[in-house]
This record gives structure tokens, sequence and C-alpha cells, in this order.
């Protein structure tokens, strides 16, 4: 199959994004290579179509109505291991990243496990967790007009039975204080300065507020979650509920942490 014809119209983006909600893509591309995934943007670029790359498709809100240009899914997932340096392009999922690099010995990448998305997208959005960050992990960031082709991680050297215990215990955290049973995009909001999003929320009394299948979750109140078939325009309403009522309660400006797109 050539090139030009791996490119679809009109794809459903609901089943690639992780709250599994969002309308069609007019245009839309696999990037299984770097190559791939330059040509595609230097092609958008020749017809002035806009663009969005898409990894992991967590952090994000797809409109119903989808989007209207091309969407390049980032595919590429070649990892090479050397010493204590990991060269990874942009489409290998965190979650996979972690336990590579457990294998090998290099220890510092526990706690990203269970996290959804991609390496390009955690470095885009300076992914962190339990007091870590990927960003202090790279070394090198390549790059084609901002855009994340791949990135190169230093971790230490290690114990690989202490780094496979605190991949489950890092694992079963997750798992006990997250709504994992149900889609979502992660945490909806960023935290305030010296605050915690989830529990101003939980202080609204909206945990398990509902509109129409989409919930504020019962387990983490920065989460959303999608009960079955939700909206994106039901996920709207219920951000806007909670930034008005965080705003009425603590006079506080809740910003959100997900992307939007098609809106």
């Amino acid at each position: 199959m050539s090139y030009l014809n791996r490119f679809k119209n009109n794809v459903s983006l609901a089943k690639y994004t992780t709250f599994k909600i969002g309308g069609p893509a007019r245009y839309f591309f696999v990037a299984r290579t770097t190559e791939d995934l330059i040509k595609a943007i230097q092609l958008a670029k020749e017809k002035n179509l806009p663009f969005f790359i898409l990894g992991g498709g967590s952090n994000l809100l797809v409109s119903d109505k989808g989007f209207s240009g091309l969407v390049i899914v980032v595919n590429s997932k070649q990892l090479t291991i050397i010493n204590n340096s990991i060269i990874a392009e942009a489409g290998v999922r965190l979650s996979d990243l972690v336990r590579e690099s457990s294998k090998a010995g290099l220890i510092g990448l526990e706690w990203a496990i269970n996290i959804p998305g991609t390496i390009g997208g955690a470095v885009k959005c300076q992914t962190g967790a339990f007091g870590q960050s990927i960003l202090k992990m790279v070394k090198e960031i390549k790059k084609i007009d901002k855009i994340i082709l791949s990135v190169e991680l230093v971790l230490k050297k290690g114990d690989k039975k202490k780094s496979q215990q605190l991949i489950k215990e890092y694992f079963k955290k997750r798992k006990d204080s997250q709504p994992l049973d149900y889609p979502s995009a992660g945490c909806i909001f960023k935290n305030p300065v010296g605050k915690f999003a989830g529990q101003l929320i939980e202080e609204c009394g909206l945990k398990g507020k509902q509109i129409g299948k989409a919930m504020v979750s019962q387990k983490h109140a920065n989460f959303i979650v999608n009960l079955g078939e939700a909206q994106a325009k039901d996920v709207k309403k219920l951000i806007q509920l909670i930034k008005k009522s965080v705003k009425e309660k603590f006079n506080l400006d809740l910003e959100e942490e997900i992307k939007y797109l098609g809106f």
C-alpha cells in the first residue's frame, strides 16, 4: 500500500482517545515511523491543511463534531537502550518504556507505570506524578517545527528486583486512588498553587455529579469519567459547572489540564 493510500477520510476519533469520546477527523493518518510523521507534516503544510498530532489520546477532549483538518496518530515505536541512555521515538507508550527500562536494570521511571499516553506526549505535557517529573530525565529532544520526533532519557543503573517491586507499588497506588475502571482523560484541572483541584471540587459537593453519561468520579473528583457513550458537550458542561462552583466557593479560577480539539 502506497504512502498516500494510507490517508483515510472521516475516521471517528473516539477509539483513539482515552476518554472514548469524539467525532470524526476529516482526514486521518497513522504514522508508523518517524519518516512517516515528517512526511505527513510536510504534506499538511503543502496543502495548507490544519493538522493535529495525536499520541496516546490522553489529556484530550475531542468535540462531538470532530476535527475538520488532518489528525496524525504517532505510532512510531522504536526504542534503543545503550548503557544508561534510552532513545525512544515519540510514539513509544510510557508504560512500555517503564517496563523496558526496568528489564534493562535502569531505574527512575517506575512512577510512570500505567500513565496513559506516549513519551512524546509526556514530554510535551511535562508529565509528572508522585513528586517526580519526566523532564528531569530528558537529555535530548529531536523535533521538527516544535513537534517531538524522539526523546533521549538518561536513567541510573539499579536493582531490577527493587525496580519491579516499585512498579507494582506505584501501579497499586494509582489503581487505589484513580478511577481506572472507566474511560477518562486523566486529571481535568491543574492543581492551583498549594492546593489540590480534586479536593476543591469534592468540597463543592460535586463528586458523583452527572450530566448525560459523563460523571465527576466518586473516587477522585479531578477526574470526569465516561459511563458509556458520553458526549463531549456533557463533559464540557461539567467542566463549566466545576469552574463556576470553585470560583464561587473559593474565589479560585481552575485551569484545565486537558486540551481541546475541534471546539
